[in-house]
């Protein structure tokens, strides 16, 4: 599956479908406009160059968020280098809201409560989760 920013100057491009995507409602992924799915970094392969962003509001930013510096779409993240010594290189989140959404049917939509969140743990959600391209 190949995603790609508005302009085409950033593809990310991933082996698989991810299992589900998430919605989340934290501050930083929605104001960036992004529903991640996440895949293991040797399953995902980004062209073309962008630019990046690590929050200011946290002490330790475990993610920094990627994206095309000309058109400004938000199209990956990257585990930050102390997210990376705490857990490993475990994880890439790809925003699928740069899919083409035939090719997003049938996978299941979820909305997590990141706001809420403490950085530990699960996620608690805000609503009951959905598959996207059905009616329910």
């Amino acid at each position: 599956m190949t995603l790609e920013c508005f302009c085409g100057g950033v593809r990310v491009t991933t082996s698989r479908r991810p299992e589900f995507i998430h919605a989340c409602n934290c501050d930083l992924c929605r104001k960036s406009g992004a529903r991640w799915g996440y895949f293991e970094p040797a399953e995902v392969t980004v062209a073309g160059s962008s630019s990046s962003y690590r929050r200011n509001d946290k002490d330790e930013p475990a993610v920094e968020v990627h994206f095309c510096p000309s058109c400004g779409s938000t199209t990956h993240f990257r585990l930050t280098e102390a997210a990376v010594v705490k857990f490993g290189d475990i994880m890439l989140g790809a925003n699928m809201g740069l899919a083409d959404e035939a090719e997003l049917a049938g996978i299941e939509l979820r909305f997590p409560d990141g706001k809420a969140w403490s950085g530990e743990g699960e996620f608690g959600y805000v609503r009951q989760s959905s598959i996207l391209g059905s009616d329910g």
